[in-house]
């Protein structure tokens, strides 16, 4: 009998919210500068994926009772999860963006193991591939770390450093939780790396008690939370996807944006983002009031390697994004304020326990929970980054990369910004119902970031 490992209840809550129109993955597209040696990617796959990751060899099967479990395959078939695609003529980005979104909306064959590769050819000369991974896996940013550990330099470290702990942690920093209870003092640590002040109190959400101050009053936040207003970007969900990518963004620029009108390069480039939306939404004659922007945070330290074993380790913050503010300046400037409030919440912390808990419950209530979160935001916003240095695959050098991270409930927009090599990528994923041209976000966000900076200048 093959070797079974249960799955964690985090894992095992985005292997249940699986739906047709919202299919658990997560999509990554990385383009090179040339042909990539196919014999040599696949002999890469298999040595840093497959046979360093056992769950890039194991399938998930849901039993009758509890938790799905891992399970060994017993001979992958490497064929079946690496395969050149087509691409017809005459395969320019257009094509290819095309081809990715209806891929985004292929689910991935659950007799095998949860992931999949597709090398595709452009017409210029240059190789894309494209990775689906499903979410129970792993959450994004470890698999995007995972993904760059098939590169060659710098051993693909990650562009962001990991900030420093504070010198004393907060007193009693330990949160518990009911169920098969762990203590996550270590994702509290996390979180400290990240600047964020965790309240003190144990905390129990849902089938959890909320104790403490800070703690419920984090809590009630998200539960009072109104929906977002109603807008083209929200609604039911097709199961036709679109996907699409920018044209590089030099990071000093969006650098000297920051040092000018005050800001992070996070700040600068969400603020964008938020720009971005109130021009879209003026464009289709809605009006621009204030959307929440759902944003996964990394509880898992930048500064050590990602566990063997994967897994999902982060929270979401809410982050209400000033839509309504009439210039480009002002946008930043109240972006930059709430940014630094969240900094302080443990709201973070509090959306990964009741993930965690959340798992242990029956997959109608799951997917109710997650829906009424989902109600309460527009988009789901990421941000990662990449090697500072530039990277090379199976013989070509790595041009830039753009991953999307699945949607909840009736959200139908995914705005990913990926930085590599000096430079900043930003994707759009989209329901086709819901954003049926993700070239019209990106056109507005680059107009946003010039107005920005020409602010400074």
């Amino acid at each position: 009998m093959a070797a079974q490992e249960r799955m964690s209840s985090v894992d095992a809550l985005w292997f249940h919210m699986e739906e047709p129109a919202n299919l658990m993955m997560i999509t990554a597209v990385l383009w090179f500068e040339g042909r990539l040696d196919f014999e040599r990617l696949k002999a890469v796959v298999r040595e840093r994926l497959v046979e360093r990751y056992p769950r890039f060899r194991q399938r998930a099967v849901a039993g009758l009772v509890g938790l799905p479990h891992w399970e060994d395959v017993p001979a992958l078939d490497l064929d079946a999860h690496l395969s050149r695609l087509d691409v017809p003529p005459p395969g320019d980005r257009a094509v290819l963006e095309s081809l990715v979104g209806q891929w985004m909306s292929t689910p991935l064959e659950r007799s095998r193991p949860l992931w999949q590769f597709h090398v595709m050819s452009a017409a210029d000369g240059r190789d894309v591939l494209l990775a689906r991974l499903h979410h129970s896996l792993a959450d994004g940013m470890a698999l995007a770390r995972v993904l760059l550990t098939l590169t060659d330099g710098a051993e693909a470290e990650l562009a962001a450093e990991a900030p420093e702990p504070p010198s004393r942690p907060a007193p009693g920093g330990l949160v518990s939780w009911v169920r098969g209870a762990r203590a996550v003092a270590g994702t509290a640590r996390a979180v400290w790396r990240k600047g964020a002040e965790l309240a003190a109190e144990p905390i129990l959400a849902g089938d959890l008690l909320v104790k403490g101050a800070r703690g419920a009053a984090a809590m009630g936040k998200l539960l009072v939370t109104p929906p977002d207003p109603r807008t083209s970007l929200r609604g039911p969900l097709g199961t036709q996807k679109r996907a699409a990518w920018s044209d590089p963004v030099p990071l000093e620029r969006v650098k000297a944006v920051g040092r000018a009108l005050g800001g992070t390069v996070n700040d600068v480039l969400l603020a964008a983002v938020t720009g971005a939306l109130r021009r879209y939404l003026e464009s289709r004659g809605e009006p621009p009031e204030d959307l929440h922007a759902l944003v996964p945070v990394n509880l898992r330290p930048l500064d050590v390697p990602v566990p063997r074993e994967l897994g999902n380790h982060f929270g979401v913050v809410f982050l209400r994004l000033p839509v309504h503010l009439g210039t480009p300046t002002r946008r930043l400037r109240e972006l930059t304020r709430r940014m630094e409030r969240l900094k302080r919440s443990p709201e973070a912390v509090l959306t990964f326990g009741a993930l965690e808990v959340l798992g242990y419950t029956p997959a109608a209530l799951e997917r109710w929970v997650v829906d009424t979160f989902g109600s309460k935001a527009s988009l789901i916003a990421t941000n990662v980054p990449g090697p500072r240095a530039a990277v090379s695959l199976a013989g070509s050098r790595l041009e830039g990369l753009t991953f999307w991270v699945p949607q909840t409930g009736h959200l139908g927009l995914g705005v990913s910004l990926f930085s590599y090599a000096g430079q900043v990528t930003v994707g759009v994923a989209a329901d086709a119902g819901r954003v049926p041209d993700p070239h019209a976000l990106i056109q507005a966000f680059h107009e946003e970031l010039d107005a920005l900076a020409s602010e400074r200048d």
